[in-house]
């Protein structure tokens, strides 16, 4: 794959031309041309929840048939967020450099290829393996996903579009549960029929070859001005055919559109030390904190939820089901956290929602009977996954284009690496945890993200990316 360079325009050519896609495309109206963008990139999302979602699944059958070890079901549950660590640094080397959409389809095929080679494993070591390379693919998607759709993204639905992704997200994990209750259990080797239906997205990324755009906001940041105006200028076409008077709002030139310094040329080093810099160290803490807290405590729960279910004494079937339950409630959260970052900011729906799912948390760490157990996990699942609508959204918005997707990367390393911990530190404490000591521990972390956004999360709510980048 060829790295993608700037191809013409000086310094102030690409600042004017930066100012004026950037005005174009805020001034969109919100219609099925950017609905279409959205279905397509959040799809690739489900893709991500449902392979992670399917972990928890294959763990309780592929631990009798290859006679896994504590550690090994750890290692095994861990294994796709562990790929996914490098899968995410990779974002921050490629995503501002060989562009956004085709780092998104090339990962949805490599990882289709690991999943189909996955389904034949004759081992516990080679289905680890195979899950490693599939989670590299899966680091890369669902994190240059980020900043792709927020550069199309209509200011005033920035929260919803972007947000969109939570819901997306835990539609996969739903899928998961449907596959895990209807196939893995039903079927002699249903755990290598699933992994077959998990890598289908192949498919898609040859569909989707000539349907997706690339971000116009990366090409002429790096200083490919022609071929951004051709993509926002289809945009504005198509939009327009979309309108009941095809004709579109004028841009809002009272917004300081002012583009960023380094723009087109700008090496690793610089991109990376830009995060950490002063005006930009805040946020960059603040992104890492909630990222590493929210992977920990949601793979923690969902990964290991059919796994503790069944250590309580319900059946494998029992605990599947419960397990669906709890997975649809994660895409219900959505709705009303993408609601409330539109109404509320970004900053004060994760607080909220975060807050809830603690209080979730404890009350999951004492509940006594079954029924209680499920209810709690529900609102745990609930209020969890909603305030992923808000953190999607707030990651990309505070950084600048030409380190967006390295933010977002870079933040995504310390998530997925609080991912890969959670499974293996359950797997390893629970006897000592024992049930609601787990939950506890979920506590605290949610509580330590709380604190964190509330001390240093700033207002993005209704400001364009270039405002807030600012």
């Amino acid at each position: 794959m060829a790295i993608a360079q700037p191809r013409g325009g000086n310094a102030t050519e690409i600042a004017e031309a930066y100012a004026d896609v950037a005005a174009r495309l805020d001034r969109l109206p919100f219609t099925r041309v950017q609905r279409g963008i959205l279905v397509r990139g959040g799809l690739t999302t489900t893709f991500d929840g449902m392979d992670n979602g399917i972990v928890s699944f294959l763990l309780p059958i592929v631990t009798g048939a290859f006679a896994l070890s504590g550690f090994e079901q750890g290692l095994l549950g861990s294994s796709a967020l562990i790929g996914a660590i490098a899968g995410a640094a990779a974002v921050g080397v490629l995503g501002d450099r060989i562009g956004r959409r085709n780092l998104l389809l090339w990962s949805m095929a490599f990882y289709s290829a690991a999943m189909l080679v996955g389904a034949f494993a004759t081992s516990g070591g080679f289905l680890v393996a195979t899950r490693v390379a599939a989670g590299v693919a899966i680091g890369i998607n669902v994190n240059i996903i980020v900043p792709y759709l927020a550069e199309f993204a209509p200011v005033r639905r920035r929260g919803h579009f972007v947000g969109s992704l939570a819901g997306f997200f835990g539609l996969g994990f739903v899928l998961a549960a449907l596959i895990g209750y209807l196939v893995i259990q039903h079927f002699d080797q249903g755990w290598r029929i699933a992994l077959i239906v998990v890598g289908a997205p192949i498919v898609l990324a040859v569909w989707w070859r000539r349907k997706l755009p690339e971000s116009p906001r990366y090409l002429v940041s790096r200083g490919r001005i022609e071929e951004a105006t051709r993509v926002v200028e289809r945009l504005e076409a198509r939009v327009r055919a979309s309108l009941p008077g095809g004709e579109l709002p004028r841009p809002d030139r009272s917004v300081d559109y002012a583009p960023e310094k380094h723009l087109s040329r700008n090496s690793l080093g610089a991109q990376l030390a830009a995060l950490f810099r002063r005006s930009m160290l805040r946020q960059t803490v603040l992104v890492i904190v909630l990222w590493f807290c929210f992977s920990f405590t949601y793979y923690g729960f969902l990964v290991f939820l059919p796994t503790l279910l069944v250590q309580r004494g319900l059946s494998i079937s029992e605990s599947f089901g419960y397990t669906i339950v709890v997975e649809i409630a994660q895409v219900a959260g959505y709705y009303p956290a993408a609601w409330l970052s539109e109404r509320l900011d970004r900053k004060w729906s994760i607080v909220i929602f975060l807050s809830a799912s603690a209080l979730s948390a404890v009350g999951l760490a004492f509940a006594q009977a079954d029924a209680q157990v499920v209810v709690f996990a529900v609102a745990l699942a609930f209020f969890l996954n909603g305030a992923y609508a808000p953190l999607y959204t707030y990651t990309p918005e505070v950084y600048p284009t030409w380190i967006r997707a390295t933010g977002v990367g870079v933040s995504a390393v310390f998530g997925r690496f609080g991912a890969a911990l959670a499974p293996i530190a359950m797997g390893t404490t629970y006897a000592s945890l024992r049930f609601s000591g787990v939950f506890l521990v979920l506590c605290g972390v949610i509580a330590l993200a709380v604190g964190s956004v509330v001390v240093l999360g700033v207002a993005t709510r209704q400001r364009s990316l270039e405002q807030i980048a600012g």
